[in-house]
């Protein structure tokens, strides 16, 4: 017996804007960075949490801010690894963990590409809610959040 309840056309209306709405901008935000920077969305994430700690991040931690699973992370940072924005480090307390640390070459790309990367997020998403709205969304996002993290 199925007891799913379907979506009303309100709910499927939000939830299919909601999906193409992301789409679209994140495929933009990845095609400035790519086309200005050579990086991608996924690429600036990862620098952008790695420029808040001066030592780095265990990868195991730096998978679990970017929501990102271990595999994917790992060919990331190998990526960024590989063009000198990112140096990974063994850990001095536990020999099979790792650090990713952000490069002085990371930085100066990381200086370079956020004024854009803000830019585009300004431009595409924040400029299109005024404030009442911004909170609202925050607050849906925040328990969407909470009730995916209370499944896993």
């Amino acid at each position: 017996m199925n007891t799913s309840r379907w979506l009303s056309e309100d709910e499927q209306l939000t939830w299919l804007s909601y999906l193409r709405a992301t789409k679209l901008l994140n495929d933009r935000l990845d095609n400035d960075l790519q086309t200005q920077f050579h990086i991608s969305l996924d690429e600036y994430e990862v620098l952008a949490m790695l420029s808040t700690e001066t030592h780095g991040l265990r990868m195991s931690s730096l998978a679990e801010i970017t929501v990102s699973p271990k595999s994917r992370l790992t060919h990331c940072v190998t990526r960024l690894q590989q063009q000198g924005y990112v140096e990974r480090v063994s850990c001095p307390t536990d020999k099979r963990g790792t650090f990713a640390v952000l490069t002085a070459k990371g930085t100066a790309l990381l200086k370079r590409a956020a004024p854009v990367h803000v830019d585009g997020v300004r431009t595409a998403f924040t400029d299109q809610m005024n404030d009442a709205q911004r909170r609202s969304l925050t607050k849906v996002m925040g328990n969407i959040v909470q009730s995916a993290e209370t499944r896993q």
